[in-house]
């Protein structure tokens, strides 16, 4: 079982910068893979960005490479979500979610955070 609590939405310019958290705890979870996803209302889910826990390499959606960076603090059991360069469709509630490295759903997810993005 793995639980998951994100934390540093707001309200944010264009252009701007905010850096989602994700504290992640469970009995086990050396080997789950960490995403943020976000979901904006009238669009459909999209995964933005994810982590091995404990290995190396990403993954991002075309739409915020160059923009977005995801990273770990395997120390304080952390995911962060650096988001620079804000743009309104960057707008949505974002979630973070794990899975085993295996699986290919996510099992667990968040409660989300909104990022808002004004121009």
């Amino acid at each position: 079982q793995v639980q998951l609590v994100e934390s540093g939405g707001g309200l944010v310019q264009v252009g701007g910068s905010l850096r989602l958290s994700c504290a992640v705890s469970g009995r086990t979870f050396s080997s789950y893979v960490v995403g943020w996803f976000r979901q904006a209302p009238g669009k459909e889910r999209e995964l933005v960005a994810a982590i091995s826990w404990s290995g190396t390499g990403t993954h991002y959606a075309d739409s915020v490479k160059g923009r977005f960076t995801i990273s770990r603090e395997n120390a304080k059991n952390a995911v962060y979500l650096q988001m620079n360069s804000l743009k309104p469709e960057d707008t949505a509630v974002y979630y973070c979610a794990a899975r085993a490295m295996q699986n290919y759903e996510y099992d667990y997810w968040g409660q989300g955070t909104q990022v808002t993005v004004s121009s």
